[in-house]
């Protein structure tokens, strides 16, 4: 059994996602069998929860030990993680702090897989926010595509506006009131019929860039439900996005400077 208090106003399931990732996992059945408890009465669906309110999970051991990640790379200022499909930055930020000090310095979306750093103390925080601020971290990424790309490689510009009541962004090609500019670079890597193996490098990050970005030329991650393709998703019975964050190289200084040059890969492919 674990035991979490609410520290906002939220819902169950999006609560679940950014405490206890196990509980993630496989919590349409812990409510079916209504082994979840909101201040002490069982539950069996996605409740709201407010500020201070006490969930308990009544989890088996087995439920409890599913990794949400594989350790790739630590030492006394940095974690690398190498992160499952289906878990949230935060929830697993919460499942390290229960082991130490962790603090986080980006975040992946929950369906995408791969490389994310976390600081273990704030001078590495610090500085690892201040690396990415200036570009001083590169990320790779690669993604299965709908192949409908014109050029075989190019580097996208354009620019990115958030709906915060949906939860999604826009993209326009143009200067827009709110508009943040993003640049994506690409490169087809592999042709597999109607999708395409892709690459991806981010020149700026922003909120649901490569599949919003991708989307807007008409070359959607496939399996992404916000920004693809509805019938190529159906097709291959996909409902998370095939994106894997691939590679991590440090340009870093400071009390970080041992890591510059050093690149870390991801274990998981498309």
């Amino acid at each position: 059994m674990k035991i979490f208090t609410a520290d906002k106003k939220t819902n169950l399931k999006d609560f679940t996602d950014c405490v206890f990732p196990q509980g993630g996992f496989c919590l349409a059945r812990l409510l079916k069998n209504r082994d979840v408890k909101v201040n002490g009465v069982r539950v069996s669906g996605n409740v709201a929860l407010d500020c201070g309110d006490e969930v308990a999970y009544y989890t088996t051991l087995k439920q409890e030990s599913m990794p949400s990640h594989k350790s790739v790379y630590e030492d006394e200022n940095i974690f690398i993680a190498d992160k499952f499909s289906g878990v949230n930055t935060e929830g697993l930020l919460s499942e390290l702090c229960g082991k130490g000090e962790f603090f986080a310095v980006h975040r992946l979306d929950r369906n995408t897989q791969g490389l994310i750093i976390f600081a273990k103390n704030k001078d590495a925080q610090d500085n690892l926010l201040e690396a990415f601020k200036t570009r001083r971290v590169g990320k790779t990424y690669i993604a299965l595509c709908k192949n409908c790309f014109k050029e075989q490689s190019g580097t996208l510009t354009a620019y990115l506006k958030k709906d915060e009541k949906n939860s999604t962004v826009k993209i326009y090609g143009r200067q827009v009131e709110g508009g943040l500019k993003i640049i994506t670079e690409y490169s087809v890597a592999e042709v597999r019929g109607d999708v395409a193996l892709v690459n991806v490098t981010l020149h700026t990050g922003r909120t649901h860039q490569i599949r919003a970005h991708l989307a807007y030329i008409g070359c959607p991650v496939l399996g992404d439900e916000k920004y693809g393709d509805g019938k190529l998703n159906k097709k291959y019975g996909l409902t998370r996005q095939c994106l894997v964050s691939k590679t991590l190289t440090f340009g870093t200084d400071g009390c970080l400077e041992y890591l510059n040059g050093k690149s870390f890969t991801s274990s998981f492919g498309l």
